[in-house]
């Protein structure tokens, strides 16, 4: 295998809900989640039988044609989005095979609909410790040194905020900004939440502007802050042009969408983006499924439940290891506890005791 990931030396063999089994038979606990993908649990039967099934009917046709599943799973993203409060002016969805991918379409419609308005209006705002993904659009606007410094020169025009600071919006906002993106929960730079007045402040900004607002909501989606979406707890005031989600829409297999409204949607044409895989019938019927679990009020509260209990138990350590453990932050489970000191040893320590977590920069 190609030199780009360090793991430690466990091959696990299955996995069940919460469980991960390695080769020797030890039962883990994973905590992570498989990076917030997971959300209906490793190995969920009925996805495993929706697989099955379609597996043996029809896995890809390709986007020369229609299916049965991906209008559908397009449409029911559309209208529960805005039963539970989200983006309520969604109108298109496209769908792709990944965040990353999720994240291109984002930034290249985006770009077409700021050169719509002019030539010159091509460049986009993104924030410090955010993460968008790694091929060459979405590591443009993920600002981390050590994931661009390798990599660069990267594509131009993109400048950087600082989150939760709208005057540093204001420093950097003109009209040649096409795009300002956001995670309304930062993930891999420390779990941060981004303030209500801030993202409000900010879509009025883009606004008057005539930028689009991008929310990346791959790994704070989908349930995972306790609302359908973390922008769902916002007023429409704050809500997102175009909204982009993976990793938990598809329980492990690879799926992700790009949302958008009708004013996004009107600047396409035939041809302007594609992909080979994505809206395939096997991830859409999956996704399909998993939407209908995950946007259900007894699901998300059972998600707030679990969250108060960790949050107690999480600030209870704090309060007994002061000088180690800086703070807690986060909403519903997507949750961290911020270190005063390498998080590396906490982290394979707890994995020796059977407990798998992630750390971020």
């Amino acid at each position: 295998m190609a030199t780009t990931y360090s793991r430690p030396n466990i091959v696990f063999a299955k996995g069940l809900g919460a469980y991960l089994w390695d080769l020797e038979g030890n039962q883990f606990i994973d905590f992570s989640a498989g990076i917030a993908v997971t959300a209906l649990g490793h190995s969920h039967p009925e996805v495993a039988k929706l697989m099955f099934e379609q597996a043996n009917t029809l896995v890809h046709s390709s986007n020369l044609y229609h299916n049965l599943y991906t209008g559908e799973l397009s449409k029911q993203l559309v209208l529960k989005t805005k039963e539970f409060g989200g983006m309520h002016d969604a109108a298109r969805v496209f769908l792709a095979n990944s965040g990353t991918e999720a994240n291109e379409a984002a930034l290249k419609f985006a770009r077409k609909y700021g050169k719509s308005i002019s030539e010159d209006k091509t460049e986009f705002i993104t924030f410090e410790t955010s993460f968008h993904g790694r091929s060459m659009g979405a590591l443009s606007v993920t600002p981390n040194p050590k994931y661009q410094a390798p990599f660069a020169p990267l594509i131009p025009g993109v400048k950087v905020a600082k989150p939760n600071d709208i005057n540093s919006v204001r420093d950097l906002i003109s009209e040649k900004t096409c795009g300002v993106i956001i995670e309304p929960i930062q993930g891999e730079g420390g779990i941060r939440p981004m303030k209500q007045d801030f993202l409000i402040q900010l879509k009025q900004l883009t606004q008057e502007h005539n930028a689009l607002l991008i929310y990346d909501e791959i790994q704070c989606g989908l349930g995972r802050s306790g609302a359908l979406w973390a922008h769902a707890k916002l007023p429409k005031e704050a809500h997102p042009d175009i909204l982009t989600m993976a990793k938990a829409l598809g329980n492990g297999f690879p799926i992700g969408a790009t949302m958008i409204t009708e004013n996004v949607e009107n600047q396409l044409k035939v041809g302007d983006h594609g992909t080979t895989y994505g809206g395939n019938p096997l991830g859409a019927r999956i996704g399909l499924y998993v939407l209908n679990q995950i946007a259900n009020p007894k699901f998300l509260q059972t998600v707030n439940q679990k969250s108060e209990l960790f949050k107690v138990k999480l600030n209870e350590l704090k309060e007994k290891f002061p000088e180690q453990i800086k703070e807690v932050r986060g909403d519903g489970l997507l949750l961290g506890m911020e270190l005063n000191q390498d998080p590396s040893p906490v982290v394979v320590k707890a994995r020796e005791l059977g407990l798998l977590m992630v750390w971020s920069y």
